[in-house]
């Protein structure tokens, strides 16, 4: 069976992490524990996600000419991800996430993004071919705006169906809304783009209405341990969440997204599909890491 293609346009970094028993205060130093060194960045993690779990996976990103770009590069090659549109900026150095995370999977993270500021559309001449091949468009927004509404606008035109994660939470224009067939923010997320505040059930429900309205087809709100709600044609359910024994959940809206993609792609029901993503989202949250922590296909199904 021919396996579904994916094209991911995002953000590379390098996660460097400190296990720690508790995330500091401002002005406070704290003495950590393991250090761990992985890839990360969410496109990364999304496009490392669907590949294990059976994507046909091509990846528009920029790295810095360094060690860290280099390193990526052969972690995606490793991982059976297209590296052809990889680009390499000669100005600015490969994105750097800086993790700390608690005793009780909690995390903080700062992120210097690096080269993937410098992801513009007009890097990639054959952008409008690369999106007409792809059956589905994944992206999230540690790259620039204008990059993420160029991409959405080819790809509305040629009726290709875009996923949206929208993190890190910031506002979007009604013009990105309007071309987007899924979109899969947290509580955050959603308030900031509804501006209804996320604290229950009855309102994820009023931000997923406020977010169609807006232009966008379907909603999905993830909800952490409560799981994740789906708002469709006018319909809504909650997918509840995997019950595990978390040690970091640094990725785990990552995975989620991976999966989601890849279910999406497997003709899956929505429902079905989130099921399947909050499976491998399960799943990743028990590991330490972000792309390391990303499930293969024989440990869900």
């Amino acid at each position: 069976m021919k396996r579904s293609k994916l094209l991911v346009v995002g953000s590379v970094n390098t996660d460097m992490v400190v296990k720690t028993h508790c995330l500091p205060k401002p002005g406070e130093t704290v003495l950590g524990g393991t250090f761990l060194m992985n890839g990360g960045g969410k496109g990364a993690n999304q496009a490392v996600s669907a590949a294990r779990l059976g994507a046909d996976v091509s990846f528009i990103c920029k790295v810095g000419n360094d060690t860290f770009g280099e390193r990526a590069k052969k972690t995606f090659e490793d991982e059976g991800i297209d590296t052809s549109n990889l680009l390499f900026d000669p100005e600015n150095a490969s994105g750097v996430a800086l993790i700390t995370v608690d005793d009780r999977a909690e995390n903080c993270i700062v992120v210097a993004p690096g080269a993937n500021a410098n992801l513009h559309a007009s890097d990639i001449p054959d952008l409008p071919d690369l999106i007409k091949q792809a059956d589905y468009v994944l992206m999230q927004l540690e790259i620039p705006m204008t990059t993420i509404q160029t991409v959405a606008d080819i790809a509305h035109k040629k009726n290709i169906p875009v996923i949206l994660n929208p993190a890190p939470a910031q506002k979007l224009s009604n013009n990105l809304l309007d071309k987007l067939f899924l979109i899969t923010p947290n509580e955050t997320e959603a308030e900031i783009i509804s501006g209804v505040k996320v604290t229950d059930e009855e309102s994820a429900l009023q931000a997923a209405k406020k977010i169609c309205d807006l232009g966008v087809a379907c909603v999905v709100i993830t909800l952490g341990k409560k799981g994740a709600l789906i708002y469709k044609d006018s319909q809504h359910e909650i997918v509840p969440s995997i019950k595990v024994e978390a040690v970091d959940t640094t990725a785990a809206g990552d995975v989620f997204n991976g999966a989601l993609a890849v279910g999406l792609m497997e003709k899956m029901p929505l429902k079905e599909a989130v099921r399947f993503a909050c499976k491998a989202a399960a799943i990743s949250v028990t590991r330490m890491g972000a792309q390391t922590s990303a499930p293969y296909r024989n440990e869900i199904d």
